[in-house]
C-alpha cells in the first residue's frame, strides 16, 4: 500500500498487547490497540489480580486461626463472604486505572473496542471500520478449557472467568484439575470456609514439579482439610437429589458429591473469529499460534505473543515475549532479535508457595545431564522460625563439580520473592560461589539463598589444600 493508517495495530489489551501498544508508543510509533471486551484482560480482571487478593484475604483467615501460635488469645474466625468478594473487586478497581484507555491514550495509544478479524496481511476490521497498517500483533490471550465431560453442559459450572461473581461460599467445592490455578483457588476457598476436593486425573497435582515438591504442598493441604485425590479422571456429572462428579480410577468408578464444580484443567488460545486460516497462519498441535524465534507468524509482517503463541501462560513471560514482538514488528527490517526463554521463572502462590526457575530434576534427568543437587531446608532459618514460617527448602541444580546454576526451587514463605535472586544470577551466568560472597540482609529469607550456596561450598571442599592447611596451623603453634 502507498500509505498506511497505522505502523501497527495490536489485537488483545491483556498482558503482551499492553507492552506491545506501550512500547510502540514510547518510540512514537502509530499504534492501534484492539479490545473486545475490558483492558487488562484476564491478569486484571480474573486471573492473577483477584486470585491474590482472595489468597490475601483466605491468609488474613489462616493467621488468626493461628493467633495461639504467636501468644495472642484466639478469636472466632468468621470469613464474611460477600466482604471478601468486595474487597476482590475493589482491588481490581484501584489496580484498573493502569490498565485503562484513559491512560493508553495519554501514552499515544489510539484505544478500540471491539472484534478485530484480520482482512489480509494489512487490514483489520473493527466493525464498520478498516485499518490498514504496516504491521499486526495478535496478543489474544487464552480462555479456560471446558473439557467435554458428559453432563457438564446441564449444570452451571464455575471456571476463573466467572468465580468471582459468587456471593456465597460453596459447602462443599469441587476442583477439576491441580495445576497452578486450582491448587491455588482450592487453598483460597478451603481457608474461607468449604469443603475442597481437588480430583487430579495425573499421578500428582502440580505436574511440573518434582515429588519432593508435591510431598511439600501436599501435606498442608491436607492440614488445611483438602481432599486431593489423583489418578481419578472425571467422566460424568449428574444432577439428581445431588450434584456428582462420576470419576474413573483404577480401582473402579467412584462418585463425589458437590454444590458447586470449578473447572480448571487448563487453557486454550482465542484464535476463534480472526480468519487466521484463511491467512495461512499455522497453529499448534494445542491451538497455539505458531511462530517462529522472532515470533513471526507464517505471515512475515503479523507476530504473536502471549498465551495465545505460548510456550509460557504467565503475565511476566506475555511481557517478555511483546517486547520481542514489537521490536521486531517495527525494526525487524534493520535487525532482528530472537526471543529469549533461558530464564523464565514462574511460581505457585499456595501456602507454602513454589517458585521455579531453569530446570528441575526431572528435566535434568529427561536431558542426560550429569547434575548434583544441593537443598537448604528453611525450618532451620533464623527468620522464618522468628515468623512462625519454618517449613520448606530451596533446591538448586547444577552440573557435576561446577557452581552454574542450571534451575532453583523455592518452597516456602515468600517463595515468589526469593527467586528473584536466582532469576537474576542464571541471566547474567552467576554462580553459588559469587552468591555465597553476597552480603544478605539478618534476620531476612533472603539468607536462604545464600545458606544454599555454602551448603553446595562445604560439599566442594579443597580436602588436599585444607589438609596441608591443617598442618601449616599445626607449624605455626609450635
Amino acid at each position: 500500500m502507498p500509505k498506511y493508517e497505522a505502523n501497527l495495530v495490536v489485537i488483545g489489551a491483556g498482558s503482551a498487547g499492553l507492552v506491545s501498544a506501550y512500547i510502540a508508543a514510547a518510540v512514537k510509533a502509530k499504534v492501534i490497540l484492539i479490545e473486545r471486551h475490558k483492558m487488562g484482560g484476564d491478569c486484571l480482571n480474573t486471573g492473577c489480580v483477584p486470585s491474590k487478593a482472595i489468597l490475601r484475604s483466605a491468609k488474613v483467615a489462616s493467621l488468626m486461626r493461628r493467633a495461639d501460635e504467636f501468644g495472642i488469645e484466639s478469636v472466632p474466625v468468621k470469613p464474611v463472604f460477600k466482604k471478601v468478594m468486595q474487597r476482590v473487586q475493589d482491588v481490581v478497581a484501584a489496580i484498573e486505572p493502569h490498565d485503562s484507555v484513559e491512560r493508553y491514550t495519554e501514552l499515544g495509544v489510539e484505544c478500540v473496542k471491539g472484534d478485530a478479524q484480520i482482512v489480509d496481511p494489512h487490514t483489520v476490521r473493527v466493525g464498520e471500520r478498516e485499518i490498514t497498517t504496516k504491521s499486526i500483533i495478535i496478543a489474544a490471550g487464552a480462555s479456560p478449557f471446558v473439557p467435554p465431560i458428559e453432563g457438564l453442559d446441564k449444570i452451571k459450572y464455575l471456571t476463573s472467568d466467572n468465580i468471582w461473581q459468587l456471593n456465597e461460599c460453596p459447602k462443599r467445592l469441587v476442583v477439576l484439575g491441580g495445576g497452578p490455578i486450582g491448587c491455588e483457588l482450592s487453598q483460597a476457598f478451603s481457608k474461607l470456609g468449604s469443603e475442597v476436593t481437588i480430583v487430579e486425573m495425573a499421578d500428582q497435582i502440580m505436574g511440573r514439579e518434582d515429588g519432593d515438591v508435591v510431598d511439600v504442598v501436599s501435606k498442608r493441604f491436607a492440614q488445611d482439610g483438602i481432599r486431593v485425590l489423583t489418578g481419578h479422571r472425571a467422566v460424568k456429572v449428574s444432577d439428581g437429589r445431588e450434584r456428582l462428579l462420576h470419576c474413573d480410577t483404577a480401582q473402579g468408578q467412584i462418585e463425589i458429591p458437590f454444590d458447586a464444580l470449578l473447572v480448571a484443567v487448563g487453557r486454550k488460545a482465542n484464535t476463534e473469529g480472526m480468519a487466521l486460516d484463511s491467512l495461512g497462519i499455522e497453529l499448534n498441535q494445542n491451538g497455539t499460534i505458531d511462530t517462529d524465534q522472532y515470533l513471526r507468524t507464517a505471515v512475515p509482517n503479523i507476530f504473536a505473543c502471549g498465551d495465545i503463541t505460548g510456550p509460557y501462560q504467565f503475565t511476566h513471560a506475555a511481557s517478555h515475549q511483546a517486547w520481542y514482538a514489537t521490536v521486531n514488528a517495527l525494526f525487524g527490517f534493520l535487525k532482528k532479535f530472537k526471543v529469549d526463554y533461558r530464564v523464565i521463572p514462574w511460581a505457585t502462590f499456595t501456602a507454602p508457595e513454589v517458585a521455579r526457575v531453569g530446570l528441575s530434576e526431572a528435566d535434568a534427568r529427561q536431558l542426560n545431564i550429569d547434575y548434583e543437587v544441593t537443598k537448604y531446608g528453611i525450618d532451620d532459618l533464623d527468620r522464618a522460625i522468628a515468623d512462625g514460617e519454618a517449613h520448606g527448602f530451596v533446591k538448586i541444580i547444577t552440573p557435576r563439580n561446577k557452581d552454574k546454576i542450571l534451575g532453583v526451587t523455592i518452597v516456602g514463605h515468600q517463595a515468589g520473592d526469593l527467586i528473584a535472586e536466582y532469576v537474576l544470577a542464571m541471566k547474567h551466568n552467576i554462580g553459588l560461589n559469587k552468591i555465597l560472597g553476597t552480603i544478605h540482609l539478618y534476620p531476612s529469607f533472603s539468607e536462604a539463598n545464600k545458606y544454599v550456596a555454602g551448603n553446595w561450598k562445604r560439599a566442594h571442599q579443597p580436602q588436599t589444600l585444607l589438609k596441608w592447611v591443617e598442618k601449616f596451623h599445626n607449624w605455626r603453634r609450635g
